[in-house]
């Protein structure tokens, strides 16, 4: 008896020192093999220099599955042209979803086409995570609980807030003409430098011009903006095309404001060439991504980016933020991804999304790292103002501390 009592109390004590596992919970797209992820990028129209992205981050994805993907399931990115088109978008996504059975929608590109499919998404609860857009309207949880951006910079008013800002504590006096995109980002970077200038709006901006994207050139708009002779000049742009114009123009008639760029524009490759490296010379731009270096001596993040560029993608441009946000953004995903471990639901995708702490990327500058809560999606607050110097983007601030 006694031997009996004491192999129950042993199998009972082994009993209790096994590891209890906790049971995988799975949602559409996910199983134990592969997460189906859902993408639209412009690989066509008047955006389509931005479709670096969508490639770099479908290297950066092969790359993981290479290594034996996030838990063992490999990422299988569905990448769909919509060219910039909102209604394209909306067709996409529904064959993503309904027709792919994607988990998410991940990285959409731009403000209107993410504005096109978010209703749709949010009411049949499937994550839009990390689009890229910097308007504040995605920071609306209570209202868009399933929709969330990773832009390269603060939103679009906090960008203009420090645009206006940063130009005023050089010239206190200073008037400013502003050309931007007529859409909601455009709109909302214009109602940015009107807050920012206050009751001081209507006498400091000499002019504020719109352009549509499609627009072969804003060339008019920038020589009437050019004939008020104002002291600064805000060039907001989803398009690489428009800010090259812009630089030029202005250079070729002999305008010499202070410049700044929207942040998605601080692009050597697709902007500054175009524009003439000597027209870009002394052009600002906030942004939270570490400008390229080609030779960098005490960076090994962005020397693992470059080779990782050399490798993947060996006839691109390694010098194109978009393919450096492309690689950040990817980044941003997999440890998304890992944080949620077996619990795969979109519910659960989500609810980590929101709960982002102090998250470093390798690309991403000193003191900025990726933090949300469900009150405040708004990964990235703060930003540095860069420069271009006649050939690279460099540093040209303190961080700054966005809204």
């Amino acid at each position: 008896m006694r031997a009996a009592l004491a192999l129950a109390a042993a199998l009972a004590a082994g009993c209790l020192s096994t590891p209890v596992f906790a049971q995988k919970s799975y949602g559409p797209g996910v199983s134990d093999t592969e997460i189906k992820i859902g993408n639209t990028m412009p690989y066509s129209g008047p955006a389509s220099p931005l479709s670096i992205t969508g490639r770099v981050i479908s290297a950066y994805f092969d790359e993981i599955n290479e290594k034996g993907g996030v838990g063992g399931r490999k990422l299988n990115l569905i990448s769909l042209d919509d060219a910039f088109s909102p209604p394209k978008t909306m067709e996409a996504a529904r064959r993503l979803v309904e027709g792919d059975g994607v988990a998410f929608i991940f990285a959409t590109m731009g403000t209107a086409p993410s504005s096109a499919i978010a209703k749709y998404l949010n009411s049949n609860k499937v994550p839009q995570l990390f689009l890229i857009s910097s308007a504040s309207k995605w920071n609306d949880p209570a209202n868009m609980p399933w929709s969330m951006a990773l832009p390269w910079a603060p939103n679009y008013t906090s960008e203009a807030a420090i645009d206006v800002a940063y130009a005023r504590a050089k010239n206190p006096n200073a008037r400013f003409a502003v050309l931007y995109q007529n859409d909601d980002a455009g709109k909302e970077y214009l109602r940015g430098v009107k807050e920012a200038l206050g009751t001081e709006a209507d006498k400091a901006i000499a002019m504020a011009s719109s352009f549509e994207v499609a627009d072969p050139t804003v060339d008019s708009q920038v020589l009437t903006l050019a004939n008020t002779k104002a002291d600064v000049f805000l060039i907001y742009s989803v398009t690489p095309r428009a800010c090259a114009q812009a630089i030029r123009k202005a250079h070729e008639v002999g305008w010499k404001p202070t410049r700044f760029i929207a942040s998605g524009c601080a692009n050597k490759a697709t902007v500054m060439v175009p524009a003439g490296l000597d027209a870009g010379k002394g052009v600002l731009s906030l942004g939270s991504l570490k400008p390229f270096v080609a030779e960098p001596k005490d960076d090994p993040a962005m020397t693992a980016y470059i080779d990782f560029m050399k490798r993947r993608l060996p006839n691109a441009d390694v010098n194109n933020v978009a393919g450096l946000y492309g690689y950040t953004v990817a980044e941003a995903l997999v440890v998304l991804l890992r944080q949620c471990k077996d619990n795969l639901t979109r519910e659960n995708i989500m609810a980590e999304a929101a709960n982002l702490k102090n998250v470093p990327l390798s690309l991403l500058m000193p003191g900025i790292t990726l933090n949300t809560t469900p009150q405040d999606f708004r990964p990235i607050k703060d930003g540095y103002m860069l420069q271009f110097d006649g050939n690279d983007w460099v540093v040209a601030s303190e961080l700054l501390r966005g809204t």
